[in-house]
C-alpha cells in the first residue's frame, strides 16, 4: 500500500531539517547587548576615537614634544618682533617648527604647552572623577538601603555641599595652602587640591542617584533572598546592590569628567589651577587675554582644545547612556 502524501512530506522535511547543522542558541550578556548597541552609534564611536586619542596624547606627551615639538618652557625670542612683542610671520607665527606657532612676547612653543596641558586636564578631571564616584556610590548606598536617620544625614549633607559655592572655597583654600604638602610640592600640591577639592563637591551628584536607585533595588527578591540566608549588610550592599548600579555609575561618570576639565580650566583660567609656567589650558587662555587683539591664534588653539575635548566626552557619554538604558531617552 502506498504510504499517504502527508507522510511522504513530513519525512522529506524531516529529512532536510535534519541534514541542516543544528545551531546552538547563543545567550548575550547586558554588557554584550550595550557594546552592540554602542557600536550602532557612530557618533558616539568618533567621540570615543577622540577622547583614547586624547589620553594617548596625555600619556605619551613627552615622547609626541620630543619628535614634534620644543620643550614646553623654552624661549624662542628669535620668533618674536623685538619692537611689538608678537610672533614673527602669519597666524601666530606657525610654521613648519611650530606646529602651532609660537607665544607672544615669550615665544614659548603653543603646540608643546597645549600637548603638555592635556597631562593637567585630563589628569585633574580623571582623579576628582574617581573620588567624587568613589564617595558618591559608598555614601548614596548606604542612605538608600538603610534608610532612617542614615539617609537623612547623608541627604543633608548633600544638599549642604550643593549649596555651599564651590569655587570660592577653592580659590580661599589655594590662598591658604603650603608649597609642600602631602609629600608634594609646587605644581604637585595644586593639583592634589584640585583633585580632592572637585572630587570632594562633586560626589553629591552621583550620590543622590545611587541613592535613588538604590531605594527600589533594596525591594527586589534578590535582596530579600540573600537577607532571609544570612547575608550580612557588607555582602548585600557590595555584592548583590553594586553590581545592579554599575550602569548609571558609568554613565554619569563620563558625564562628569567632561564638566571637571572645564572646571579645572576655569580655575586656572582665574590663577588658582597649577603654577606657572606649568603649561595648562586655562593658564593659557589667561595669558592670551592680554594679547588676543594682535594675536588671536594663541587664544583659539587651547580654546579649541578645551572645546574638542568636553565634546568628544559628551558624546561619547551619551551614546554610553543610550547603550545601557535605551528606554531612558524616551
Amino acid at each position: 500500500m502506498t504510504a499517504p502524501l502527508h507522510d511522504t512530506a513530513e519525512t522529506a522535511v524531516a529529512d532536510v531539517a535534519a541534514e541542516i547543522p543544528a545551531k546552538a542558541i547563543e545567550g548575550r550578556s547586558p554588557g554584550r547587548i550595550a557594546w552592540m548597541r554602542l557600536k550602532r552609534d557612530k557618533v558616539a564611536l568618533a567621540g570615543g576615537a577622540i577622547v583614547v586619542l586624547l589620553i594617548l596624547v596625555a600619556i605619551f606627551a613627552p615622547l609626541i614634544v620630543k619628535l614634534l615639538g620644543h620643550p614646553p618652557n623654552e624661549l624662542h625670542e628669535d620668533q618674536i618682533d623685538p619692537l611689538f612683542g608678537t610672533p614673527l610671520g602669519k597666524w601666530g607665527g606657525i610654521n613648519s617648527d611650530f606646529l602651532f606657532g609660537v607665544e607672544p612676547v615669550n615665544g614659548r612653543d603653543v603646540f608643546s604647552r597645549v600637548v603638555y596641558g592635556a597631562q593637567i586636564s585630563l589628569l585633574v578631571a580623571f582623579l576628582s572623577a574617581f573620588v567624587a564616584v568613589a564617595l558618591g556610590t559608598v555614601l548614596g548606598i548606604m542612605a538608600g538601603y538603610f534608610g532612617g536617620w542614615v539617609d537623612a544625614a547623608i541627604s543633608r549633607v548633600m544638599d549642604l555641599l550643593l549649596a555651599f559655592p564651590q569655587l570660592l572655597f577653592i580659590i580661599a583654600l589655594i590662598s591658604v595652602v603650603p608649597n609642600s604638602m602631602w609629600g608634594f610640592e609646587g605644581t604637585g600640591v595644586r593639583i592634589g587640591v584640585l583633585v580632592v577639592v572637585i572630587g570632594f563637591f562633586g560626589w553629591p551628584y552621583i550620590g543622590r542617584i545611587v541613592r535613588g536607585q538604590t531605594l527600589s533595588l533594596r525591594e527586589r527578591e534578590y535582596v530579600d533572598a540573600a537577607r532571609s540566608l544570612g547575608a550580612g549588610r557588607a555582602y548585600i550592599l557590595f555584592r548583590e546592590l553594586l553590581p545592579n548600579l554599575i550602569a548609571p555609575i558609568t554613565v554619569y561618570s563620563t558625564l562628569m569628567i567632561p564638566t571637571n576639565v572645564l572646571t579645572e580650566a576655569a580655575l586656572s583660567f582665574l590663577g588658582v589651577g597649577v603654577k606657572p609656567p606649568t603649561p595648562s589650558w586655562g593658564e593659557m587662555l589667561s595669558t592670551a587675554v592680554r594679547t588676543y587683539e594682535d594675536d588671536p591664534i594663541f587664544m583659539l588653539i587651547p580654546g579649541l582644545a578645551i572645546f574638542i575635548t568636553v565634546l568628544a566626552f559628551n558624546l561619547f557619554g551619551d551614546g554610553v547612556r543610550d547603550a545601557l538604558d535605551p528606554k531612558g531617552n524616551r
